[in-house]
Order: C-alpha cells, then structure tokens, then sequence
C-alpha cells in the first residue's frame, strides 16, 4: 500500500491511486509507521496533494503540524545543546533529526523525529556527558562496552514523553567492523556560522543512513524513504563505487549491499536516479520460511568477516540482561541472569512452535 504510493511520488511516469478505498487503506499504514510528514511534504512539493481525497490530506495535514509543534521544541533544544557544545569547543555533529529534515527533506516538519542524535570524538565523551547533565539530561541506562552510543533523558513540560539524547562516538557496533570515525571527521564542514559544530559530507550521511537503516533491518517504510530521498535528492553528490570500495576497508560491505539490494529490488525506479554496481538478489522478506532466511541472513551473515559473524551468533545466543528484557518488550526485573535467559529462550521457543504451526496449517489450507 504504502509502497506504491512510495513509487508513484518518486517515479516521474507514474499516477497516484484513483480508488478511494485505497487511501482509507493507506492512511493506517502511513500513520502506523509514522511517515505522515514525509507523504504528506512529498505530495506538496510535487503539487499532488489537492489529487487526493480531502480525509486523506486532513489526516496527513493534522499529523504534519503534530511534528511541527514537535520538531521546534527538538529543534530549540538541540540547538541550546549544539551552543553549548560550541562555547566548551568540542566537536559535534548532529545527526538524523531536525537538521536532516530540513536539508534533505525540504521542511523542518518534512520528517518526524522523537529524540536528539549527536556525534562527538571518543577522548570527548566525558566532558560531553557532563555538559549533557548539565543542562538536566538523566542517563538512561549503564555504559555498554564495545558499544557506540550512550543515552540520557529528561522531562519537557507538556509532553508524555521524556526527550532523548544520544551521544554517539561511532556509527556501528564496536568489533563488528574496521571502521574509523577520522574520514568522516576529516570531511565534514561548518554548520552555519559555528566553528567546533560540523555536517557530514553528503557521501558520508548516506554511507551513515543506510547502515542505519540496516541496523534496523528496514524494518520500517521511514528507512525506505530517508534512503530514497538521498537518492533522489543528491544523487550525483554520491559515489557508489568510492562508497563500496571505503566499506570493503570498513569491513561494512556486506551491510551496504544488502541494505542497497533490497531497497533498489522495492523500488526499481532508482536504477535511473543512480545505478546500484554490486546487488544481490534478495528473497523472502515478505513471509514464510524465507522469513526466517531473512533473519538469519540480517542477524549473522551480514559481516564481512568469519570472526564478526561467531561474535553475533555469541551475542545472541548469550545477550546482555538488559538486551533480554529488550527482546521480551519488558522492563528490567530483579533477577539472575540464568531466569532471564531461561524467560527467553521460552519466549523464542513459543514464538517458533507458533510460526511454524500457522506455516504448515496455511500449507494444508486448499
């Protein structure tokens, strides 16, 4: 549903859905992931949102100045961060959020976000998570090692949810690559008139954009779409060939392949914005046993290396206490790591008998 629609904005040939029925259908999934902002810019700037039926551009219409009100508050508390950051001359770059909406979406309510993203150097984490602390930001849980990120929160008046920030010092999992942070560092520039805050280059923000969306399995039409409108905004600002050959040093060119290879097999049309050099052939996501190809596929084989790979299967076989209540979508509880890990190992063994059932009944079905 939402994937057509998708197609029809970015394909210069293509007409929007006439039924009307359709839109009831599309507003559902649109609204369930979230992307009423970026559909509802799209269809603005392309002067095809009066094309649609009234309901649906009053729903897209509500929803977009929903993350509009959201997006200034964000974007006024990033800013007072990123000040700060400047007055104590340490180096930062903002990521996602506000800034990414406004310079690759158009609008600064082009795109919704919920929390506040900043790169710093690793030697400045301490003195940044001080600074953070300061201005009544709480951590939000304890420092993983070989991670690549810490979060902090605190209250805003009017809003049910606490606002987050996360400090990241990387982009990946530590030991799941060989990726530096310098190149980025090395070409990012000035943002607006500061000295200490910088924006990755173009080529660097897509390299960073996909292997998020790969962190998250695409899991969503939002990383679908921030792919897509890179591509199609800045398409001859991308070298994919230079892009591929700085993630094979990287150890990350399993996970552009994969990520590329299945947004270019969703949406064919971007073959014309900018040609993909090396695709895979990507079956299965939409169900069934393949399903669990695709699992296995995203959570163990998407290393370039046989050792990044048995450290994957470890971790997962073996999570962290917090990543278990993650997993189950419960809050930590008092108690030992071997209960927890037992709660888990039911929770997967239930969820397989289930799948399986449904496979073999749906088999049976005429």
């Amino acid at each position: 549903m939402v994937k057509s629609l998708v197609h029809s904005l970015y394909e210069k040939t293509s007409c929007l859905p006439k039924s009307t029925s359709y839109y009831h259908r599309a507003i559902q999934q649109i609204e369930s992931h979230s992307i009423s902002p970026q559909i509802y810019h799209l269809l603005k700037e392309k002067g095809s949102l009066e094309k649609t039926p009234l309901f649906f551009q009053v729903r897209l219409k509500q929803n977009y100045d929903e993350v509009l009100f959201q997006n200034i508050l964000i974007k006024s508390e990033t800013d007072k961060i990123l000040n700060f950051l400047e007055k104590a001359k340490i180096e930062a770059i903002p990521l996602k959020g506000v800034y990414f909406a406004q310079e690759y979406f158009g609008h600064l309510a082009a795109r919704g976000t919920s929390d506040i993203d900043i790169l710093i150097k690793e030697e400045t984490i301490e003195e940044t998570v001080q600074l953070v602390k300061s201005l009544g930001f709480e951590q939000e849980e304890e420092w993983i090692p070989d991670h690549f990120h810490c979060s902090f929160s605190k209250r805003i008046p009017g809003s049910p949810v606490p606002l987050v920030v996360e400090i990241h010092w990387g982009i990946v999992k530590g030991k799941t690559s060989y990726l530096k942070m310098d190149p980025f560092w090395q070409e990012a520039t000035s943002l607006g008139g500061h000295s200490y805050i910088k924006r990755l280059s173009d080529q660097h923000t897509f390299y960073f954009i996909c292997l998020h969306g790969w962190r998250h399995n695409l899991d969503s039409p939002r990383y679908y779409l921030d792919i897509i409108q890179l591509i199609y905004g800045m398409n001859d600002r991308i070298d994919l060939h230079q892009l591929f050959q700085q993630a094979r040093k990287d150890g990350t060119l399993k996970r552009m392949i994969r990520t590329l290879s299945i947004v270019y097999g969703e949406y064919p049309m971007l073959e014309n914005m900018m040609r993909l050099p090396v695709k895979r052939q990507m079956k299965g996501r939409k169900g069934g046993l393949f399903h669990y190809w695709d699992f296995i596929d995203f959570q163990f084989l998407s290393y370039d290396t046989f050792q990044h790979s048995v450290r994957e299967v470890y971790n997962w076989c073996f999570p962290r206490k917090k990543d278990i209540f993650t997993e189950l979508n419960k809050k930590d509880q008092e108690s030992s790591y071997l209960n927890s890990i037992i709660l888990l190992y039911k929770a997967r063994l239930g969820k397989g008998i289930k799948a399986t059932y449904l496979l073999v009944s749906g088999a049976k079905q005429p």
